[in-house]
């Protein structure tokens, strides 16, 4: 019965947030922040900046710089970005092996982030981890709108935003507590699912598929 119900079970698609969800972005991000400090002289906590990943660049932004010059540092940033931030950047522990999961369910595997989409995509490459499509520069419930295009049932993230989200898009929400955000908090922002990590997510989708069927 449990293969008739695993071939029943429509293929699905997932979708991943992509900073302290599928990579570790604190080293890359602080560097960033040290060196665009460094270049406009002025100054930025990087490491109170790296507690509270997620949001897009211009809500940290506004913390350090007047806001008539958020645009041009926002720019400035990414500019830099990439000689920067990608390699230092590591893969989250079970990041690849929760892709190959859902490939493994016939699924395809989406990532929708706040990052920028170029560097979304250089992160990536860097890695070696390729999703089915990367939509970038969208933020807690505008995520539901690239989630819905691509038929997405999951959303998988770690912060708040992440969940809201998911429910704005109808998706089941999957959180991990690797980002600035606990299980505690990310269950009473309404996840459905709260993981330790990436490293529990094959499991959790391997039971979840015939549940479903």
């Amino acid at each position: 019965m449990a293969h008739m119900a695993s071939t029943r079970f429509p293929a699905p698609t997932v979708g991943f947030d992509l900073d302290m969800t599928l990579i570790d972005s604190r080293p890359g991000i602080r560097a960033c922040y040290l060196a665009l400090s460094e270049q406009t002289g002025t100054y930025i906590d990087a490491d109170l900046a790296v507690t509270r990943l997620g949001p897009p660049l211009a809500q940290e932004l506004i913390h350090w710089f007047p806001a008539e010059r958020i645009e041009p540092m926002a720019d400035l940033y990414r500019s830099m970005y990439p000689a920067i931030a990608i390699v230092p950047t590591p893969a989250m522990p079970g990041a690849r092996e929760a892709i190959a999961a859902v490939r493994a369910a016939g699924g395809r595997a989406i990532v929708v982030t706040a990052k920028h989409e170029p560097n979304a995509k250089l992160h990536l490459e860097h890695l070696g981890i390729e999703p089915d499509a990367v939509i970038g520069d969208l933020w807690a419930e505008q995520k539901a709108d690239a989630l819905r295009e691509h038929g997405a049932g999951v959303y998988v993230g770690d912060h708040v935003g992440d969940v809201r989200g998911a429910r704005k898009a109808g998706a089941l929400s999957v959180a991990v507590a690797t980002g600035p955000c606990d299980a505690d908090e990310l269950s009473a922002a309404g996840a459905d699912v709260v993981l330790g990590d990436l490293t529990e997510f094959p499991e959790w989708l391997s039971a979840y598929r015939p549940a479903r069927a």
